[in-house]
């Protein structure tokens, strides 16, 4: 059955995503589900943050309030800024002119969804990462490492390890 498989070649041929409004905010909705569950989001937690502050810099998307956080640090509560970005929104740090010019919405709505996007996490790294101009070092990606492995070590009970 020769051509009934695509190609992998073919795969590679895809023209890459033009920073639209509806792809960057699928890409920022992409990487912000991944990096939830991801063993080092610090990268992807960056590239939303720096896409969608670059969003709001050029108008393509706008602060519309304050949510309570459903998730506080070390506080009773805390608030994050609702962005609407095409039909996704998002929850970034708030500034302390977010407290000044933005209404309080109060709790975070749990019925309000944001669309399935059709982006992989591939193609909305790269996207967002021509976006914004970051890029991930070697030594944060975990793909490609191996440790190498260390024979424990036993002292005698009451001694200090070097």
């Amino acid at each position: 059955m020769k051509g009934a498989y695509p190609l992998n070649n073919e795969r590679n041929k895809i023209p890459p995503l033009r920073p639209t409004i509806e792809n960057l905010s699928q890409a920022i909705f992409t990487v912000n589900r991944h990096a939830k569950t991801a063993p080092n989001p610090k990268f992807l937690y960056q590239l939303k943050h720096d896409a969608i502050k670059k969003m709001l810099r050029e108008g393509k998307a706008k602060k519309t309030g304050l949510h309570f956080s459903n998730n506080p640090r070390n506080s009773q509560q805390q608030s994050d800024v609702l962005v609407v970005c095409g039909d996704y929104t998002f929850h970034i740090p708030p500034t302390k002119q977010d407290f000044e010019q933005l209404p309080h919405l109060g709790k975070l709505d749990q019925s309000v969804r944001n669309p399935r996007a059709t982006i992989s996490l591939t193609n909305a790294k790269r996207l967002l990462s021509a976006y914004t101009g970051l890029k991930e070092s070697n030594e944060t990606s975990g793909a490609g490492k191996t440790r190498k492995y260390a024979k424990p070590v036993f002292k005698k009970l009451g001694e200090r390890y070097p």
